[in-house]
């Protein structure tokens, strides 16, 4: 963390905050793009003090969070906690329903109901995360070491938001900072967030604008270049010279005149 450490006072490093604005900046473009382009972003932070911060970016974005324990096989093996989560969705089924709980004893009830609390208090944050996303936001990479190794290994982008006692070299950008202290992480994940909703608002609409011109040609007919077009009214111009023989004599036949040979034509006298 040298390069991010401006200098140290009574034993306490402090951080280079023109780094901490030049990470800052690489990450707001990062995510900008990543989100116009439909991607969408994974917020980490178990940590108590950044729960809430966390929680408020992924209901403003409406990205994924991750706030409590990290399950292992989140990225590596989203096909199980994507089972997991339909699990969820059928426990929630027979909550709902007043006729199918009776059918069980009051034990399973609430063994049902326990299983459902435990899931949901795990994965509910990743619920609607149907797709692998384009990058991860993790506060303290050094407390979040599985969901980073996790990460890099799927080929995500990884942002970390890091003190001087984590290893810069685990993330892709670097956002130097006071990973403990409340009004610092919520200072700099709020310009993150600020980045992701830009990004998601021209990615709406640009689907809404290709919506309108689906819309629009489908209603217009398309020409077709080979179609022949109707001749069969149209009628011919009449040649100049025809127009004159006829006025210079009235009265004589012009058809007779006309089915003659061009060179057989008889001149009058």
């Amino acid at each position: 963390m040298s390069p991010y450490i401006h200098g140290r006072r009574n034993l306490i490093h402090i951080i280079d905050l023109r780094e901490t604005l030049r990470g800052i900046l690489r990450a707001q473009n990062v995510l900008y793009h990543l989100s116009a382009e439909g991607s969408s972003i994974l917020w980490v932070g178990t940590k108590r003090q950044v729960k809430g911060v966390i929680q408020d970016a992924g209901q403003r974005t409406g990205m994924p969070i991750v706030t409590e324990r990290w399950i292992g096989g989140t990225l590596t093996n989203f096909s199980v906690i994507r089972s997991r989560l339909k699990r969820l969705e059928e426990l929630e089924k027979i909550e709902e329903d007043p006729g199918s709980v009776v059918h069980y004893s009051k034990k399973m009830v609430s063994s049902l109901r326990r299983e459902r609390r435990k899931i949901t208090r795990n994965l509910g944050g990743i619920r609607e995360m149907l797709s692998m996303p384009g990058a991860m936001v993790v506060v303290d990479p050094a407390r979040e070491a599985n969901a980073v190794r996790e990460a890099r290994k799927m080929g995500l982008v990884v942002i970390g938001i890091l003190d001087t006692d984590c290893d810069p070299t685990l993330v892709d950008i670097v956002i130097p900072g006071n990973d403990d202290a409340l009004k610092s992480v919520r200072l700099l994940i709020d310009q993150l967030v600020k980045s992701v909703e830009e990004g998601s608002a021209n990615h709406r609409e640009r689907l809404a604008s290709m919506g309108v011109a689906e819309k629009k040609g489908g209603d217009e007919p398309i020409p077709t270049g080979d179609e022949p077009r109707p001749t069969r009214g149209n009628k011919l111009p009449e040649p100049a010279g025809r127009a004159r023989r006829g006025r210079g004599r009235p009265g004589e036949d012009e058809d007779e005149d006309l089915r003659l040979p061009r060179g057989l034509q008889v001149e009058p006298s």
